[in-house]
């Protein structure tokens, strides 16, 4: 899981509003089509031909991040005056009708907004991430270091608690109650309801593929 930064105002035109109405984000580079089936060296050949008088470095750079990089269940920060929007980040997707100088909102990701933070609240790692002045660029330190934790919805928070690496407790249970359970679920495996019979089995075959692993 990485962090992002993405500038609020693609194409040099603020489109803060947008992105919380809409629920995405996105990054101006038009005329040069999908990218999402193509790779890095192809995205640059693309560019190369559609803008053949300027320097493609930069925009190939903030292509490779958004496509690539950038990943589904990512964050993003997105700043906007002195607030910063956090978001849990989806797949890239390409909207063609929008695919004009005019507009330059063609290369999308889908955003599920998770909360609004004062940016003055940040920590000075996420702040001199929020100053990058490209369009899109990554958290390059660890993403716990970023101190985000507390504007997580508590779903979230659990989930990224489980990647660190906290010991199991395993409970004990005395031979007769689990012969007692067993015979149990032995006798729901011959009665009349098949969704019983079929949760009964599950149960014996997940119990049996414990006791194999751990060698008993």
């Amino acid at each position: 899981m990485k962090l992002f930064q993405v500038k609020s105002n693609p194409w040099g035109i603020d489109r803060m509003a947008l992105f919380l109405k809409d629920n995405f984000i996105s990054i101006s580079c038009p005329g040069i089509g999908d990218l999402e089936h193509l790779s890095a060296p192809e995205q640059q050949l693309v560019l190369a031909c559609e803008t053949p008088d300027s320097n493609v470095t930069d925009q190939l750079n903030e292509i490779s991040c958004f496509v690539q990089m950038m990943q589904d269940g990512d964050y993003v920060l997105v700043a906007h005056d002195q607030e910063v929007y956090l978001g849990d980040v989806g797949d890239y997707y390409y909207v063609e009708q929008h695919d004009s100088i005019k507009e330059g909102m063609c290369h999308r990701r889908g955003v599920t907004w998770l909360n609004r933070i004062p940016r003055s609240e940040l920590n000075k790692e996420v702040q001199a991430l929020l100053n990058h002045r490209e369009a899109i660029s990554p958290y390059e330190q660890a993403i716990g270091t970023a101190g985000l934790d507390r504007w997580l919805p508590n779903h979230l928070r659990m989930a990224e608690n489980t990647n660190a690496n906290v010991p199991v407790q395993r409970i004990s249970v005395d031979e007769d109650t689990l012969e007692q359970a067993l015979g149990v679920l032995k006798e729901a495996l011959c009665c009349d309801d098949p969704e019983r019979r079929e949760r009964a089995a599950i149960a014996i075959l997940q119990y049996a593929g414990g006791q194999n692993g751990s060698g008993q």
